[in-house]
């Protein structure tokens, strides 16, 4: 199933549920396809771009959150959080920590890597292979811990 047919079905189960939060944010996926797809003019969106859209919207409403707590408003920061996770809900299953070390191992023995040099090499395979599981801040983080050792 696309993700916009599951976020109209979503959409209508939140409707009928007069549930106002959910719907919100299901409303601004639905807003942020739209745009997508006239920004090509395109009629699809691919899955790739999907993933990269949401794990967006997500670290907006998250940016969003940490701004409204460190101002003392509290209930913008809960509305915002409750939207991050929502959202989050239609990204793919996250990786752990250590399958994230795993795969990052992997790929700096594929590559060769052994200093801060290769990082670049090591990030550009490990994006495409976590492709959505993972925060691309978290591989960085990651990487670096790696390669210093």
């Amino acid at each position: 199933m696309s993700l916009e047919t599951q976020l109209m079905a979503d959409m209508k189960q939140a409707m009928l549920a007069k549930d106002q939060k959910k719907l919100e944010a299901l409303r601004a996926i639905k807003a942020q396809i739209l745009l997508e797809k006239s920004k090509d003019g395109s009629s699809e969106i691919t899955p790739a771009a999907e993933i990269a859209m949401l794990q967006r919207l997500v670290k907006q409403r998250k940016e969003s959150a940490s701004i409204y707590l460190q101002n003392g408003r509290a209930e913008l920061a809960e509305n915002e959080t409750q939207q991050a996770a929502v959202i989050e809900a239609y990204l793919p299953q996250q990786l752990s920590d250590d399958e994230l070390k795993d795969m990052l191992n992997a790929i700096i023995a594929e590559v060769g890597a052994s200093s801060m040099k290769d990082m670049g090499k090591v990030m550009g395979m490990a994006t495409k292979k976590a492709e959505g599981r993972a925060d691309n801040s978290k591989i960085s983080a990651m990487v670096r811990e790696l390669l210093n050792k």
